[in-house]
């Protein structure tokens, strides 16, 4: 209850400053720094949300990994890719040095990113700027070693064994503006051991730098089969979508932020509002809050789902709940996406024009 509360209103902000960011006209220095800075904190904020999700879901086990064989230079590739915002924007240098011979895991390769996401994030946030982030690996005996190392502000001897302790701040983060919640590196530590691996923290002290060093099992190259056929992706631009959410900044926010990218859109505040639209004008895709008044959005997708001119219409459930069980129970009443808020902009647009995103759950 807590995260959809939460997340509801970080929704209307991120759309807001999209649409703001998609604006033809230039914006004056104080507007565009505004804009950049509203930007950059509701990004923390739904990071730092996401964070004690994780803690809540490991601490009552309702975390379930969903492994396949992966390979490693592609989990890393992706956390690099996430964690490369910051680590430009201090001007770190970084290397990453790979075995010879591609290296396998049987893992979740979303928490896999995650994991050494965060490695990056913490080396990139505790290193002055200019400095140095290296990531290694090795393999043998069968398992890999996988090590993140920055030449930063180190960790002292006495705080060394409590850095992967829940809530635990480190002297290092007091003058740090985004030090966070010091649950980051306990969710890597938790995520880690579930995989069947450890990981160790190493310092020379204040001052000198850190490395994280991460250990997992390996496995065996998957089998090659055929490569399925591309998938043409489909024209998108001038779809007829129908948002329905009763958050009017959030179903208004959405909807401008379609419009400006060439869609046609209506919205609607309520479940019989949504069942009338469609009646009058069978939208290709519907964007639906599950948490509306009266009618929630699980009956108002099966009754849209009995309507035979809906045949064809994508119905997608955009929500704060984003548990497993949440995903099954979309999926149960005929939804066939399922979204979390706050819903990243592009990844509907990458959905829209039938491009597979990571940021989505598909359910068919």
């Amino acid at each position: 209850m807590l995260a959809h509360e939460l997340r509801n209103p970080l929704a209307p902000i991120r759309n807001a400053v999209e649409a703001i960011r998609m604006a033809d006209e230039a914006l004056p220095p104080r507007v565009q720094w505004a804009r950049e800075m509203i930007e950059r904190q509701s990004r923390h904020l739904a990071g730092l949300l996401e964070d004690l999700l994780d803690v809540s879901r490991i601490t009552t086990g309702k975390i379930t990994l969903k492994c396949v064989p992966i390979e490693l230079a592609s989990v890393l590739t992706a956390a690099v890719d996430a964690a490369m915002p910051s680590i430009e924007a201090r001007r770190h240098s970084l290397t990453m040095m790979l075995p010879r011979e591609p290296v396998y895991l049987n893992a979740d390769p979303t928490r896999m990113a995650q994991v050494f996401g965060n490695l990056l994030d913490n080396a990139a946030k505790y290193t002055p700027d200019g400095g140095k982030i290296e990531i290694h690996a090795a393999s043998g005996s069968g398992r890999v070693v996988i090590s993140v190392k920055d030449n930063g502000t180190g960790i002292s001897p006495e705080e060394l064994p409590e850095v992967f302790e829940l809530f635990s701040q480190s002297d290092r983060a007091l003058d740090r503006a985004q030090g966070g919640l010091g649950i980051g590196l306990s969710v890597v530590r938790s995520l880690v051991g579930m995989h069947g691996g450890a990981v160790d923290a190493q310092s020379d002290g204040l001052g000198r730098g850190t490395q994280m060093t991460v250990t997992l099992p390996v496995t065996q190259a998957p089998s090659s089969s055929d490569p399925l056929p591309p998938i043409a992706p489909r024209q998108s631009r001038g779809l007829r979508i129908l948002v329905v959410d009763d958050n009017r900044d959030a179903a208004d926010s959405l909807a401008i932020l379609l419009e400006m990218t060439g869609y046609h859109v209506r919205t609607a505040a309520d479940g019989p509002a949504a069942l009338e639209q469609c009646q009058r004008e069978a939208p290709d895709v519907v964007l639906l809050d599950i948490g509306l008044p009266g009618m929630d959005g699980y009956e108002v997708a099966r009754r849209l789902k009995r309507m035979p001119r809906l045949a064809q219409t994508i119905l997608i459930a955009t929500t704060g709940y984003g548990q497993a069980e949440d995903v099954a129970r979309s999926k149960s009443a005929g939804f066939d996406y399922h979204f979390v808020k706050p819903v990243e902009p592009d990844n509907l647009i990458a959905l829209f024009d039938g491009l597979h995103d990571e940021g989505t759950m598909p359910l068919i």
